[in-house]
């Protein structure tokens, strides 16, 4: 009895987990966890652990806004589901042995890792492994730092082929292309009513693809900007420093402080200037009038003696 009391109390846990839409740090945990087990049972080692936590990452916070519609019977949001599925598989499939791959097919919250119950969606390594905070083996040590860079949106096809040298597994591998891909349906997403008319995205919503590069050496977004989309660099001509001032000021009519400083400093450098220069002429013609006193003084005590 106890027995079942506990099994239930798993599962009524393990369905609570992602009802909805998950933050960052909920992504980053759900995939050390799954990552965790993963390298348990499949003995992966370091290297393969860190590659395993970019794709399991990648895939969770690619469904993590697409679940809700996928509970809601959207059959377009439930074929995106599994593309993101096909995804995670084939690039696994590059990391993983032949055989690890082949262990990894038979453990099901492995190869088809969410599944729905009771109206909520949720991952189905929870069943076994019921202590949500026991964790094998270390974070990864990007494990903050991955934001998606190595996803298939910025390579044509998957970061880690040929990253190994070990066989890698041939077989079919693809959850909608397997003759039983009806029954994986059944058991993924058993309670999900289908509804009519629904396999076409809705224009008025757009896909949120919220994996991105990582945060070092592109911008905070982690999206590297295009040619198109980039800001472009303001040319500076650096032979007349007060015309790029002067076109600084037009050009931005909210300067920050640095350029007022600059601005200000090249200011008062102009009016230094401007005082030493009429310093200088002011000195130069007191200097010359007295030579002209005196020449005029010596004339006339010449013209004196004459006389």
């Amino acid at each position: 009895m106890k027995r079942i009391i506990c099994m239930i109390l798993t599962a009524v846990v393990s369905t609570a987990v992602c009802s909805a839409a998950m933050s960052n740090s909920k992504v980053r945990k759900e995939t050390r966890f799954l990552t965790d087990k993963m390298a348990y049972e499949l003995n992966l080692n370091t290297e393969q652990y860190n590659d395993v936590y970019e794709i399991n990452y990648d895939f969770i916070a690619g469904i993590r806004y697409l679940m809700d519609d996928v509970m809601r019977g959207e059959e377009w949001a439930l074929n995106r589901y599994y593309d993101y599925l096909d995804v995670r598989n084939d690039d696994l499939r590059w990391v993983l042995s032949s055989r690890q791959y082949s262990r990894f097919m038979q453990a099901t919250y492995f190869y088809r890792p969410v599944y729905a119950s009771g109206g909520r969606w949720s991952f189905r390594v929870y069943i076994p492994y019921t202590n949500h905070n026991h964790f094998y083996f270390p974070r990864p040590y990007h494990y903050r730092t991955y934001c998606g860079g190595h996803y298939r949106t910025h390579y044509h096809n998957s970061y880690y082929r040929n990253r190994y040298h070990h066989p890698h597994y041939t077989g079919a591998w693809r959850v909608r292309d397997d003759k039983h891909a009806h029954n994986h349906f059944r058991s993924d997403f058993g309670p999900v009513n289908i509804r009519p008319n629904s396999g076409k995205r809705p224009a008025g919503k757009e896909e949120v693809h919220t994996t991105r590069r990582n945060v070092s050496g592109n911008d905070r977004a982690g999206r590297v900007p295009s040619p198109a989309t980039a800001t472009p660099k303001r040319e500076v001509n650096t032979s007349s420093p007060r015309h790029n001032s002067v076109n600084n000021r037009k050009d931005n009519p909210h300067p920050t402080q640095r350029e007022r400083v600059r601005s200000t400093r090249q200011e008062k450098s102009r009016g230094t200037s401007s005082v030493t220069r009429s310093s200088s002429t002011s000195s130069s013609r007191s200097a010359g009038s007295p030579s002209r006193s005196s020449s005029s003084r010596s004339s006339r005590s010449s013209e004196k003696s004459r006389k």
